[in-house]
């Protein structure tokens, strides 16, 4: 008897779908932008600084599953900071725009790369307008999943992460077997220094956003204490995995001049190079699967997020409707066209960059809240303080490359911060 009652109870997501939405946030468009970057400041030294990002994301996320299990609520960073802190409306505010809207610049940028890749292949590739219809036709299809069903999101999720999982490992493995270890060494060259690993580091870093997604599915996971902390320290360590495998698979198989020329282009470039065709299209195909889970999870959990700020106020009070009793349809709708409106703007390097910058500074401000509740949450202070310390420098590395190598578009980047603070405090001023 007490055994149906269990199964009956049991929420939709369990660890297997999880892990999958973390994954899904995490291995999007960033590798295959971030690899092309990497390789132009730092060369061979690339593996080590994604290794250093994914134990700074690793630290980053023990505040997340602290505050999770302390706070056991679906709004993750936003209600973890309102309720560390309860006492600031505008505090409150400011931090729901700031990762909403990072949620949808990386949701603009996932369809982006979706559409660039899938053009490849077509004969109206260079059709700027085609390009962008493909990507609003692909953020069109996985805003329906989520409306429709939770349960089918989490399956189609499942597919879709797992098997891209394995293609980009099978890929990385065939590069790395044609290729040489000659390739890659030495790890450190002549103009290769500390500074600019690091640097590159804390860029690389927005690659690992999404494991947080996982926080936004509270009320709808199965066992939330037992899965948070396996999901998510389980989707970081394979993200992690992945990364450096595919780091190591380019640099032994394709010339370093191609990677930085291709960026986006350089894995899919070089296994042509090396398998041919086929191995080019296998690496269309892991693209675009890994983009498309990428959407589909984002939406998922930043429409959740949208729908708590809503009801507490911060955001239209519409956005916060539900059908299906939880499934949050204009939320959903809202970042769909809001994203697309970003696509047909263009500038998304700008865009990521700010998504990149923000998801550092929400993290840092994880870490802050972690450490204020570090008695309630039993945080132990040694992870406390270096994820606290190392988001921190990561953040002030960003500030001072993009001020170095753009202040143009660093002071576009404050300037979106700017319209963001105020629309968070006109809000804010509402519930005061």
């Amino acid at each position: 008897m007490l055994k149906k009652l269990s199964r009956a109870r049991k929420k939709e997501l369990g660890l297997a779908e999880l892990i999958a939405l973390a994954l899904g946030g995490m291995v999007g468009g960033g590798i295959f932008s971030i690899l092309g970057i990497s390789v132009e400041k730092i060369g061979n030294a690339t593996p080590i600084a994604i290794l250093i990002g994914g134990v700074l994301a690793m630290f980053s996320a023990y505040s997340y599953v602290k505050l999770a299990l302390l706070y056991k609520d679906e709004g993750a960073t936003y209600s973890f900071f309102k309720k560390t802190f309860p006492n600031s409306h505008f505090a409150s505010s400011a931090i729901g725009w700031l990762v909403v809207f990072g949620y949808i610049s990386t949701l603009a940028l996932y369809a982006f790369t979706f559409s660039t890749y899938l053009s490849s292949v077509l004969p109206f590739q260079n059709s700027i307008w085609i390009n962008r219809a493909i990507a609003g036709a692909i953020i069109l299809l996985f805003s329906i999943i989520n409306l429709v069903s939770v349960k089918g999101m989490g399956k189609i999720e499942d597919i879709m992460v797992y098997t891209k999982i394995v293609l980009l490992l099978i890929i990385s493995g065939l590069l790395a077997g044609k290729g040489s270890t000659a390739n890659f060494l030495p790890l450190f060259e002549a103009d290769t220094t500390l500074l600019n690993i690091v640097i590159v580091a804390s860029i690389t870093f927005v690659a690992f956003e999404g494991f947080q997604l996982v926080i936004h599915a509270y009320d709808e996971m199965d066992e939330p204490a037992l899965n948070i902390p396996r999901a998510i320290y389980g989707a970081i360590l394979i993200a992690t995995t992945l990364y450096i495998a595919l780091a190591i698979g380019a640099l032994a198989t394709i010339p370093k001049e191609l990677i930085i020329q291709d960026k986006e282009y350089a894995l899919a470039a070089g296994a042509q190079g090396v398998l041919g065709n086929f191995g080019f299209f296998v690496v269309i195909f892991g693209a675009l699967l890994a983009t498309s889970s990428a959407i589909s999870g984002t939406l998922f959990g930043a429409s959740r997020l949208i729908a708590v700020i809503a009801a507490d106020g911060y955001f239209p009070r519409k956005l916060g409707n539900r059908i299906k009793g939880h499934i949050p349809n204009y939320a959903i709708i809202t970042m769909a066209l809001l994203a697309f409106v970003l696509i047909l703007s263009g500038g998304l390097q700008v865009i990521l960059e700010f998504g990149s910058i923000t998801f550092i500074t929400v993290s840092f401000l994880m870490a802050f809240a972690n450490y204020r509740k570090r008695h309630e949450t039993k945080t132990h202070i040694f992870p406390a303080i270096v994820a606290m310390l190392g988001l921190f420098v990561a953040g002030v590395l960003i500030f001072w490359f993009e001020y170095q190598n753009d202040p143009v578009q660093l002071v576009y980047i404050i300037s979106i911060y700017a319209v963001l603070a105020l629309g968070a405090f006109v809000y804010a001023k509402k519930q005061s």
